[in-house]
């Protein structure tokens, strides 16, 4: 079986390098030249645990090649990003030029997968764009939906292990998109339509995103009130069918802080509970820097000096270095906005270097500082032991006192 991927993004690529290492003869596509080199000379282009050594395997096994266009294949994968315009609208426009990229490539018999995340009906608009353009093909070929399922830092045991749900536009094609996944996913795979697998992938990180939005809430209600919002929690979810999530600074990532919109976006009148967790995990990264300014106001009115702040972590998840959507990146961009001459000591312990902000060692950030705000509860912060004499923001549980 020859497999096509159009984009080779944190998905596709490592989807790319299981399918090759799996016996299939892959071709990866990417607009980006430096990517597709990168590719092909056996690396990644982000960082992911052993992925890398995959990649070069099957490179140098000549199951994995990359290219700036399509190659003729039996599957085709697209697994583009799909941003937003305006006020969170979803912007399908990769998807469609990707669609319109491989209509030259297309013949009797072949499967066409879309992956990445979409407004409910985008595989039956993509039908439409493809039979309009080739109609000769309508009723020849397979078309289905099928989300990644996947966490950053896990990818690869994810890609192989999780369940997947697939939809196609036919029973037919549903049946076609099965056996491909079953020749690298061990996971169980379920049928359903188009239009539930995409509204599924959409439903399982808006879900997400209402747990954390109470349990942020909560940590809000809990600092006026004078309450230990991590005891308050760790009690609460003693009852049986309680499980309160862990507060942090907010949410971020390119899921949990996106695939609500494209939800609320088209059912603006009915996802109500949706559209508000979003709007309450978007004010808790505000709350946190407004509670670092007044923190630091308090210091400099009670000292007489500017105080040294350390801002532990920028990832927008734990033990990751992924900053894509981070609460905390904006925590730290509006922290240092506000002021003239501040002393800050940014901290990120998984990235070596950043293009906008100097790094230091998060012990030495620990050490120097009078003020800690902690961010993102990455393990290595959790070594540090609490002292008195700082004053500790702790927005992510890090001594949960």
């Amino acid at each position: 079986m020859k497999a096509c991927f159009i984009g080779l993004g944190y998905i596709g690529l490592p989807t790319a390098i299981i399918a090759a290492d799996n016996g299939m003869d892959v071709t990866g596509v990417d607009i980006n030249p430096e990517v597709v080199n990168s590719v092909n000379s056996g690396k990644i282009h982000f960082s992911e645990p052993g992925l890398e050594e995959i990649c070069k395997r099957v490179v140098s096994g000549g199951t994995l090649k990359a290219f700036t266009e399509p190659r003729t294949s039996d599957v085709y994968v697209i697994v583009v990003p799909t941003p937003f315009k305006g006020n969170h609208e979803p912007d399908i426009s990769f998807v469609e030029s990707a669609v319109s990229t491989i209509l030259p490539y297309l013949k009797e018999g072949d499967l066409c997968i879309i992956e990445s995340t979409c407004p409910v009906g985008t595989t039956e608009k993509m039908a439409g764009v493809i039979f309009s353009e080739r109609p000769e093909l309508k009723g020849k070929i397979y078309l289905s939906y099928c989300p990644e399922r996947v966490l950053p830092g896990n990818t690869v045991y994810e890609l192989i292990h999780n369940d997947r749900v697939i939809g196609g536009i036919d029973e037919m094609a549903s049946e076609r998109a099965v056996d491909f996944y079953s020749r690298f996913v061990k996971g169980s795979l379920y049928k359903t339509n188009a239009r539930t697998a995409e509204m599924c992938k959409l439903t399982e990180n808006a879900s997400r995103d209402v747990q954390i939005a109470f349990a942020n809430e909560l940590s809000i209600i809990c600092e006026k009130a004078h309450i230990n919002v991590w005891e308050l929690i760790e009690l609460a979810n003693k009852h049986p069918r309680v499980n309160i999530l862990q507060p942090g600074s907010g949410v971020g990532g390119h899921c949990i802080a996106v695939d609500p919109y494209f939800i609320t976006s088209d059912f603006p009148i009915e996802s109500q509970l949706i559209g508000k967790a979003r709007e309450i995990n978007n004010y808790k990264a505000f709350w946190c820097s407004e509670k670092i300014l007044l923190t630091m106001k308090d210091f400099s009115l009670r000292e007489g000096r500017e105080p040294v702040v350390a801002l532990m972590g920028l990832a927008f998840k734990p033990n990751i270095e992924d900053l894509r959507e981070s609460p905390a990146k904006y925590i730290v961009a509006k922290v240092m906005q506000g002021q003239n001459n501040a002393d800050f000591l940014i901290v990120e312990p998984n990235i070596e270097t950043h293009k906008v902000f100097k790094l230091t060692d998060y012990r030495e950030a620990y050490e120097k500082a009078d003020i800690v705000a902690f961010l993102v509860a990455h393990d290595q912060f959790k070594r540090l032991e609490y002292r008195d004499d700082k004053m500790i923001l702790d927005f992510c549980g890090i001594f949960k006192r």
